[in-house]
Parts: structure tokens; C-alpha cells; sequence
């Protein structure tokens, strides 16, 4: 254990979870319902192909980078937590515990409910019967997914294994169909007169197209949070982040490619309205349908991948005694939280009654992507204690790392000046937990005398 004190949760041996599995982990998280509505709003907003290319490939190659960072950090600290862990040893407990109280009351199960309600209008397109029951939907959806966590990681991680390969071989059949289709046109690539939707200044739509896109790469460094269920994380880990975040980049430029061959920029005002226009062009009537199941397996997914993960910062932060000890038990057999997933999947029933996808992830985008920043740059600290430990050691260093932190300080900055509100209330969330440190800290400290 680490100078910052604890006692380590109780989990059964790591081995879990291998290359295969945990790879579909980052892609199967990271592959949400972004796929289908950042495209139709980079296009739109951007409204030059070749500017929307590059900003998937720039922010593309940054997200790698970002993927070496947490690599490093994971095989040099296989423990649950992730980015807790990475802070807490990088910057000390205040700040982990500051990171691990908005995930918690905010982030997790904010996102999880954001997931689940976003799938709910898409669930009524392939069952119309449901109508009017969207929020029930969204609940069921949602301990769903938390019943198949809850019957281990290992069957849970297959399970997502399986609904990532179903997700991208169905995204291949789009893009497939959509080059084949015959009613798109090579000449929506044309660089016409690059001219942004709107009338906006340029500055004021990159900064739009950066946040849109990475929040489609947005998460992927969750997956360090189970670090201490996967087989030798040292290799496994840098193989996984890195081939997902790959794979997941190339998905998003081919299905962007082919959206544009199918849709002119001019057109791509609305998700609805685009989503009309190339799903009949792909299947014809039944165009709405095929593409609301295939949005229904993403999302499912993504929000599976969220459950699978998230509760293993609750556990970390468990065991050091900052949360309550009913979070540390982990089922020796399953290798699951039971309680830590339940207080989540309560936790994300209540924020599906409230807010939308879009209020949830606004709201705590700042100060959550200034955690995962702080995270990468321990490595900093932690290189400088011991430059000689064992590992993976991200190649490039510190110019991966450097890069990745200064597309989020970018992020985060653009969203802080276009919603400033939103990042105002977010801090504020992350400061009421200033007060609640010193009565954590003083268990804490019970716990390691």
C-alpha cells in the first residue's frame, strides 16, 4: 500500500479479464449514442468534410496518447479505482477524494441514467406499443444491465464482449450499405466553400467540433478502474486501451465517411432529420427501425461497460476509508461489488426521473475532465519517486502525456466559456466535498493507526 494509507479490498485473484475482453471493454464503453449524433453535428456545425476529418484524427491520435498515459499509470498501480488510485498517489487523498466524491453522487450515475434515457425513444421505435412509458423504459434498462453485472465479471465482460461485436459488426453493415447503396454521391467530399453553419467564426466552431467529438472518445480511461481484475495488467492493459481507442477512432471516421457519401453537409441540420434521410437511403421503410436497434445495442453496451467499472472506485475508495465499509466487500466468486453496483444502479433510477443527456454531461464535464487531467500528469510525480520501476512506460514520454492534457485543458476550456453556468455548478458540486474531507480523513487515519 501506498504512503497515502488503507488496506487493500478484498478481491479475488486478478485474471478475469483478458486482452480480448478488456479490449471490448473500452470499445464497447467508449461506442455509445455519440456514434450517431456527433457525426450529423460535427458535419453540420463544421460544414467542410475535410476539417471534420481532421478533427477526428487529431483528437483521434491525442486519445491514444491519453490511452499510453493510463497504460503506464494502470501497470504500474493494478489496483480498482483507476484514476482515484492514479491521484491519490500522484496528488495525495484530498484530491482523489474530491474526483471519487462527484463520480459517486454525480458522474456514474449520471451518465448511466443519461445512457439509459437517451435509449428509451429509440426502444419506442422497435416496440411503438411502449409509447409513453419512456421513463419506465429507462429504469428497466437499467437493472437490466445491472442484473447481468451482478452475475460476475467475467460472465458480464463476455456478455459486453459479445454486444461490442454486434455493435461494430453492425455499424460495418452501415457503412457497407451505405457505400453500396447507390444514392450517395463522392461529390458531398467536395470542399465546396468550407463555409460553418450558421455564420459562426471559425474559433467558435472548432471549439464546438472538439467537444463534440471528444466527447465521443470521452471514458475510455475508466477502464483502468479494474485494473485489479485484469491478467497481467503490465500487458494487457497497454495492448487494450490502446487497440480500443484505435479501433474506436477508425469507426468514427468510417461512419462518418460514410454519412457524408449518403447526406450533403448542407443537409445535416438535425440528428432526426439526417437519421431520415440516410436510414431510407440505407433500408428503405424500414430504415428507422434498423437504425433505432442498432443505437438500442450501442447505448446498451456503453451503459453495461459503465456498471462493470464504475463500482470499483467505490471499493478503492472503501478500503481507504474514505467511503462507508459497506462498498468494500467484493464477492470472492463473481469478483463483483454487489452493494457498490446496487447504490449505483439506485442512484442512476433517480437521475432518469430528472435532467437530460445533455443538462447531465454539460453540467460536470469541466470539473471531471480536470480530474482525468490531474490523473494522466501523476504520472509526473510518479516517474520522478521511482524512475526505475517496473511497467509499461508510454513511449513518446512526456510528449503523450503533454498532449493529452492539453486537449483536455482545451475541452474544458471551451465548454467553460460557451456554457459557463454548467462549468460554474460543476465546480461547485466538487467543492462541497471540501467540507465533508476532514471527517473522511480522520477515519482514514483510525484505519491505518
Amino acid at each position: 500500500m501506498s504512503g497515502a494509507g488503507g488496506r487493500e479490498a478484498a478481491v479475488p485473484p486478478s485474471g478475469a479479464i483478458g486482452v480480448w475482453s478488456a479490449s471490448a471493454l473500452v470499445v464497447g464503453y467508449t461506442i455509445g449514442v455519440g456514434i450517431f449524433l456527433t457525426p450529423v453535428e460535427l458535419i453540420g456545425t463544421v460544414g467542410s468534410p475535410a476539417l471534420t476529418f481532421a478533427l477526428w484524427i487529431g483528437c483521434g491520435g491525442l486519445a491514444v496518447a491519453g490511452a499510453l498515459t493510463f497504460s503506464e499509470l494502470a501497470s504500474r498501480l493494478p489496483r480498482a479505482g483507476g484514476p482515484y488510485v492514479f491521484l491519490r498517489e500522484g496528488w495525495g487523498p484530498r484530491v482523489a477524494f474530491l474526483y471519487g466524491w462527484q463520480s459517486l453522487l454525480v458522474m456514474d450515475p449520471g451518465v448511466a441514467a443519461a445512457l439509459a434515457t437517451g435509449v428509451a425513444p429509440y426502444l419506442v421505435v422497435v416496440w411503438p406499443a411502449a409509447s409513453g412509458h419512456e421513463r419506465w423504459l429507462a429504469l428497466a434498462t437499467i437493472w437490466v444491465l445491472t442484473f447481468v453485472t451482478l452475475l460476475g465479471v467475467r460472465l458480464s465482460a463476455r456478455t459486453m464482449m459479445v454486444m461490442t461485436v454486434g455493435k461494430l459488426l453492425a455499424l460495418a453493415v452501415v457503412i457497407a450499405v451505405a457505400f453500396s447503396s447507390g444514392t450517395g454521391s463522392w461529390s458531398h467530399f467536395a470542399p465546396a466553400d468550407n463555409t460553418p453553419v450558421g455564420g459562426l467564426p471559425m474559433g467558435a466552431v472548432l471549439a464546438v467540433g472538439i467537444i463534440s467529438v471528444f466527447f465521443s472518445f470521452g471514458g475510455f480511461w475508466d477502464t483502468s478502474r479494474i485494473a485489479d481484475q485484469v491478467t497481467r495488467p503490465a500487458r494487457t492493459l497497454p495492448i487494450a486501451l490502446t487497440l480500443g481507442v484505435g479501433c474506436v477512432t477508425l469507426v468514427y471516421v468510417a461512419t462518418t465517411a460514410a454519412f457524408i457519401y449518403l447526406v450533403p453537409p448542407s443537409l445535416a441540420r438535425s440528428p432526426t432529420a439526417f437519421a431520415e434521410i440516410a436510414g431510407r437511403a440505407m433500408f428503405g421503410s424500414a430504415g428507422p427501425r434498423v437504425f433505432a436497434a442498432i443505437v438500442i445495442v450501442s447505448v446498451a453496451s456503453s451503459a453495461l461497460g459503465l456498471l462493470i467499472m464504475a463500482p470499483r472506485l467505490y471499493v478503492a475508495m472503501s478500503a481507504d476509508g474514505v467511503f462507508p465499509a459497506a462498498f468494500a466487500p467484493v464477492n470472492p466468486r463473481s469478483g463483483t461489488s454487489v452493494r457498490s453496483t446496487l447504490v449505483l444502479a439506485v442512484l442512476a433510477s433517480v437521475f432518469s426521473s430528472v435532467g437530460s443527456f445533455r443538462e447531465i454531461l454539460t453540467f460536470f464535464m469541466c470539473p471531471t475532465l480536470a480530474f482525468v487531467a490531474l490523473a494522466a500528469a501523476a504520472s509526473v510525480p510518479l516517474r520522478r519517486r521511482a524512475p526505475d520501476a517496473a511497467g509499461f512506460r508510454a513511449p513518446g514520454y512526456p510528449w503523450t502525456m503533454g498532449g493529452f492534457v492539453a486537449l483536455l485543458m482545451v475541452v474544458i476550456g471551451a465548454v467553460a466559456i460557451n456554457q459557463p453556468l454548467q462549468a460554474i455548478g460543476g465546480l461547485a458540486v466538487v467543492l462541497l466535498g471540501l467540507p465533508v474531507y476532514p471527517l473522511t480523513d480522520a477515519a482514514r487515519r483510525r484505519l491505518t493507526e
